[in-house]
């Protein structure tokens, strides 16, 4: 597990539970069957790991932690706008990280809001006030994430209660700090663009180009041609090709694989959207959708819910790529979908109508 993060770099966090969280997924990608109570232990028990924004919420090596110390220095507290209430309660803004020194891990719900203020902030989906002032001293390196309860909710302590002092008082320029952050990026991906290498920790295109320039005079980058590809692409100096690529897997919408919706398309010809947030009339392919990868190929794409209450991985649709064949791929579908039924402890999976590729899911 380990090192399957530290070669990814991070993993995305998204609290949509539809499934299963995003993370968790990522892994299972990767590793099959796993406990999840282990990777719980790997990133908040070991002191290896920690959260931070990086590609948007992220679970990543605390090694990373000094190279985004510019980016906590600038960081602007979310929802948008809200340092401006901050600035109107001042003194409540300092009491909460009183709080978690005297009393340590603290959640929002532990914190009452200040004295004539609503205990909701206006357009947020933060839960109450008290977590967005925790949020917004977590985005400023202040306080880390020390657990995630059984909801999913953080607990914050102090950063120097959770991460070692070595990371904390290492600093390092935000030139370098880039440099590092664009090779991390280069090394998951083995080639990329610098569109691609710039999104992996949402940095700024111009930045991350200035970076990559500076890179390939240090010969860690080498840039490449990759047929079909209009824009250069940038090779990382250790990146070695594989003599097969074999595995078939379900992909969280939130994998690297496809987070960058034009690499995909670019990659697999598989053009991918997130329908999460769009209206249910509107959905092309349904509410939680993923990627089926079959060898080198994305060929398919299922609408997925973990039916709890039922005991039943349900199969909302299932669709195929125009030029994928289902006798090709939809026994290794089928496959997938029962070993992904059994980890999340489901009794079964059940096949809605919907889609071309359902039927011949149906008769397997």
């Amino acid at each position: 597990m380990t090192r399957v993060i530290r070669e990814l770099g991070l993993l995305q966090i998204d609290s949509v539970n539809v499934l299963v969280q995003a993370h968790y997924q990522v892994m299972y990608a990767r590793l099959g069957p796993y406990d999840r109570a282990v990777l719980d232990k790997v990133i908040y028990r070991s002191g290896k790991f920690t959260e931070q924004w990086a590609h948007e919420a992220s679970i990543l090596p605390v090694e990373t932690w000094p190279l985004l110390k510019h980016r906590m220095h600038a960081h602007r507290p979310r929802p948008w706008g809200f340092d401006k209430y901050m600035d109107q309660f001042p003194d409540y803004v300092e009491w909460v990280l009183e709080e978690v020194r005297q009393r340590g891990p603290l959640r929002g719900e532990h914190l009452p809001p200040p004295e004539g203020s609503p205990k909701r902030i206006p357009g947020s989906w933060y839960s109450n006030v008290g977590r967005g002032i925790l949020e917004a001293h977590f985005g400023r390196g202040l306080i880390a994430v020390s657990n995630r309860g059984t909801n999913f909710a953080r607990e914050f302590d102090l950063v120097e209660r959770v991460i070692a002092a070595e990371h904390l008082t290492r600093e390092v320029t935000q030139e370098d700090a880039q440099r590092a952050l664009v090779l991390q990026a280069a090394k998951a991906y083995g080639i990329a663009t610098a569109a691609d290498l710039a999104d992996y920790f949402r940095m700024k295109p111009a930045d991350a180009k200035a970076r990559i320039a500076e890179l390939i005079e240090t010969r860690e980058l080498e840039p490449v041609r990759v047929e079909g590809w209009r824009d250069p692409a940038y090779l990382h100096a250790s990146a070695k090709v594989p003599r097969a690529i074999t595995p078939s897997a379900l992909l969280s919408p939130f994998d690297p694989l496809v987070w960058f919706r034009p690499r995909a398309e670019r990659l697999f010809d598989f053009h991918y959207r997130n329908e999460i947030y769009t209206p249910a009339p509107k959905r092309k392919f349904g509410y939680y959708v993923l990627p089926f990868l079959d060898a080198e190929r994305l060929v398919a794409r299922v609408d997925l819910k973990a039916d709890r209450a039922s005991s039943r991985l349900r199969v909302l649709a299932a669709h195929m790529e125009e030029s994928a064949e289902p006798a090709e791929f939809a026994p290794r579908l089928l496959g997938e979908l029962q070993q992904m039924s059994q980890w999340l402890g489901l009794s079964k999976v059940e096949i809605a109508r919907r889609g071309k590729l359902a039927p011949a899911l149906r008769k397997l």
